[in-house]
């Protein structure tokens, strides 16, 4: 029942985010792993050489300007294509929601919705870039109505 609703969730979330990016009629799909804090750690230990827990993981399969120019062709793809892999850590998501104050829902919803940004490409370690990617997030938080 519980994994029913995060599937229904996560299924809303992402597509709100496909539809806000224009990209809903093109085929593409995202892949959501929900895992515990010691396997996310193995994952960020293996791929990003980071030997420590975290919440989100995002694995973009094309880089921001091939998803731009898939965006701008509006094609359908024939098959089915992977956009990329997200996997959170669900007790993290517990944790942070508690932190900050708010509902698991809404902490999840954020972590799709971080996720998916990330695999599309945007970043927010310099704050250039972080003031792009910002306002998407919330943007798709608010038309979910999962504001803090």
């Amino acid at each position: 029942e519980e994994n029913k609703k995060y599937e229904d969730l996560i299924n809303q979330v992402l597509t709100t985010c496909f539809k806000e990016e224009k990209m809903d009629k093109l085929g593409l799909y995202v892949s959501i792993t929900l895992t515990c804090p010691s396997y996310i750690k193995k994952i960020n230990n293996e791929y990003r050489n980071i030997d420590k827990e975290t919440d989100v993981l995002s694995f973009p399969m094309f880089e921001k300007n091939e998803i731009d120019e898939i965006v701008a062709k509006r094609e359908k793809n024939k098959l089915p294509e992977p956009l990329g892999d997200i996997v959170i850590s669900l007790e993290k998501v517990g944790e942070q929601a508690e932190e900050y104050g708010h509902s698991f829902e809404r902490e999840l919803s954020y972590m799709v919705v971080h996720g998916f940004y990330h695999v599309m490409g945007y970043d927010h370690i310099k704050e250039e870039d972080k003031q792009i990617m910002r306002p998407k997030e919330e943007a798709v938080l608010e038309i979910l109505k999962q504001t803090r």
